[in-house]
């Protein structure tokens, strides 16, 4: 009986300290996550904010992209410096039909105007038709026009954008020179080109 009783215990205390150690398992794997996991589901939205505030910027450089259709004060110096050394483009008598000095004279810095220009769409030059004094108003307009017309042409087979040319006839009402002979009525009968005011 006594055997029994002391086995009888034995069995009792192992199955206490069987029962206690699996009580302080289950005690360990019960504690909350820990804190750091908290911190992985805010990185997201930070990412997000981050990736937001940058947006911005890159809606401000594609509002700013406008402005540089139209040249700086440096490139619209340089475009001045060509069209003051492209010569004006000389006509015959009561012709509107470009010379071959007419040609040389459009040619001459016409292809290093024409790769500024397709970069500032914006910009605009203007194509000026002159007379000399024969001839009624109204004739000469019509031939000033039609000059300016030919040189339009020509800058546009070049490469420069038509939109980028306009064309104007002042007919005879701008001589450079006024006496009354053919050297004064040859530099009279020109077109000229000039760089648009800006809207």
């Amino acid at each position: 009986m006594n055997a029994f009783r002391k086995l009888l215990l034995a069995s009792a205390a192992t199955l206490i300290l069987v029962g206690a150690g699996c009580s302080k398992k289950a005690a360990v794997n019960t504690p909350p996550p820990p804190p750091p996991s908290h911190e992985n589901t805010t990185q997201p939205t930070q990412r997000r904010e981050t990736a937001t505030a940058s947006r911005p910027s890159n809606s401000s450089t594609a509002s700013s992209t406008p402005a540089s259709r139209y040249p700086d004060a440096a490139t619209r110096a340089r475009i001045d410096q060509l069209l003051a050394r492209i010569e004006d483009a000389y006509f015959d008598y009561d012709k509107a039909t470009l010379r071959p000095d007419a040609v040389k004279a459009l040619e001459k810095d016409s292809s290093e105007l024409r790769d500024i220009l397709k970069d500032f769409p914006d910009y605009k030059l203007t194509i000026e038709g002159h007379c000399d004094e024969r001839g009624s108003a109204e004739y000469n307009m019509a031939l000033g026009d039609k000059r300016a017309d030919a040189a339009k042409e020509y800058l546009v087979n070049v490469g420069i954008p038509a939109q980028q040319l306009a064309v104007v006839s002042f007919g005879k009402e701008h001589p450079v020179c006024e006496e009354h002979d053919e050297a004064c009525w040859q530099r009279n009968r020109r077109i000229h080109i000039v760089a648009m005011a800006k809207n």
